[in-house]
């Protein structure tokens, strides 16, 4: 070429330029936002199937700050109605090299803004050469929760918790939010989904600060026991069937899934002490 430069070949056909994938969608390509059809469920008369009966929901995640950042844990059952949908789903993810994120509510819509998530921190990062700073991923997130909110209208909610090292303050930060979109920081703890009250309370109660490693482990666990003896929607470790929750960690190291073998001993001591 004449000056010497290199042109610059979009990526897409669209008028977009930015760097979200999330944003490029929305203005160029909203038909394949994957909230987009959610919005159009009907409102069910009364007398009719409710949505809860016939779709599965992920039930309780929590997230705790320890020495070194922050535990998110799930349970692995799901629930239509009052029957179990599945014993193994997943509801903690990796989000990217410093994030995690864990889903509340509808199971479908949960795993697909999960997964729009990734794709938006992944997009950024290849787009611009860097990782997006914690707060902007958590308005990233709040963005996504809130284009669901027609289908939230419809009972097809998704509530998530986000969760990361943020490499300028040092330390773990986590993030909630309410059907809306509404964000908001929790400086300690945190427990969403059907059984989340009790998951809560337990954390309210054992709480605190810097809590080592395995403390903080075998407090996520101990929670979501307290939740499952009470909430019908939520699982314990089950060690007949050998499913233990899905426990991750972020630091400034990165993210780590907790290992089967760390979770299990964990769990057995805490079923044992609960038996007496």
């Amino acid at each position: 070429m004449c000056s010497g430069e290199e042109s610059k070949v979009p990526l897409f056909s669209g008028s977009y330029e930015g760097a979200s994938f999330f944003e490029l969608l929305t203005h160029d390509f909203p038909h394949l936002l994957p909230f987009q059809h959610l919005g159009q469920v009907p409102q069910l008369a009364t007398g009719e199937l409710r949505l809860s009966a016939a779709v599965p929901f992920a039930t309780t995640v929590l997230a705790l700050r320890c020495a070194d950042g922050v535990v998110m844990a799930g349970d692995r059952q799901a629930t239509e109605g009052f029957e179990i949908s599945s014993r193994r789903i997943e509801k903690v993810y990796k989000a990217d090299d410093y994030s995690l994120i864990a889903m509340a509510g509808a199971a479908g819509p949960c795993l697909e803004m999960i997964k729009l998530f990734q794709v938006e921190m992944e997009h950024y990062h290849k787009i611009e050469g860097e990782t997006l700073a914690l707060d902007g991923k958590a308005n990233k997130l709040a963005q996504m929760v809130k284009q669901n909110l027609p289908a939230a209208f419809s009972g097809l909610v998704v509530i998530p918790i986000f969760a990361g090292y943020d490499l300028h303050r040092q330390q773990g930060r986590i993030f909630k939010y309410d059907v809306t979109g509404g964000r908001y920081e929790e400086l300690q703890f945190y427990a969403t989904g059907s059984g989340g009250k009790e998951a809560r309370s337990t954390l309210k109660k054992f709480f605190k600060a810097e809590l080592p490693r395995e403390a903080a482990l075998a407090l996520a666990l101990e929670a979501l026991v307290d939740a499952a003896d009470v909430d019908v929607g939520t699982s314990g470790p089950d060690l007949i069937r050998g499913i233990y929750p899905v426990v991750k960690i972020v630091t400034r190291a990165g993210v780590t899934d907790v290992a089967e073998d760390e979770i299990r001993p964990l769990s057995e001591r805490l079923i044992a002490a609960l038996q007496g």
